[in-house]
């Protein structure tokens, strides 16, 4: 089955969407206590990815060597996560291991693709969900 992945995170919230042919699963959350205000808008979003896929395998909506393309709206995620480029930051190492960690279990077939911030299907829907 083919997927395209959206997710986002600032120093609050995270959320994500999964569209999968006609249908689409919108999910945010607030983060966690030792999470809120505490981590930058950049490990936010790898905290939204990790989330997101873990949700989406969990309630069966992303399936073992389901084909997912995930966009990313920011250049330097995108480089660390396609290019393999380095960021001296552990937490955000972690959440790359647990994310490649699911893709390699659940073999996933994986596109990223940057996109602009202000076609993040995912940061609309953080900035237009109430408390």
């Amino acid at each position: 089955m083919n997927h395209v992945f959206y997710s986002y995170g600032n120093e609050t919230k995270i959320s994500w969407i999964i569209q999968t042919d006609d249908s689409s699963v919108e999910q945010s959350r607030e983060h966690v206590k030792i999470y809120k205000n505490e981590i930058t808008d950049l490990q936010s979003k790898y905290v939204a990815l990790h989330i997101g896929l873990f949700w989406s395998i969990g309630v069966f909506r992303i399936k073992n060597g389901d084909n997912v393309k995930i966009k990313i709206d920011e250049k330097m995620m995108y480089e660390q996560l396609t290019e393999g480029l380095m960021i001296d930051d552990e937490f955000i190492q972690k959440r790359m291991k647990f994310i490649n960690q699911l893709i390699a279990q659940r073999k996933l077939k994986i596109e990223y693709g940057l996109i602009m911030q202000n076609t993040n299907l995912a940061k609309e829907i953080l900035n237009t969900k109430k408390d």
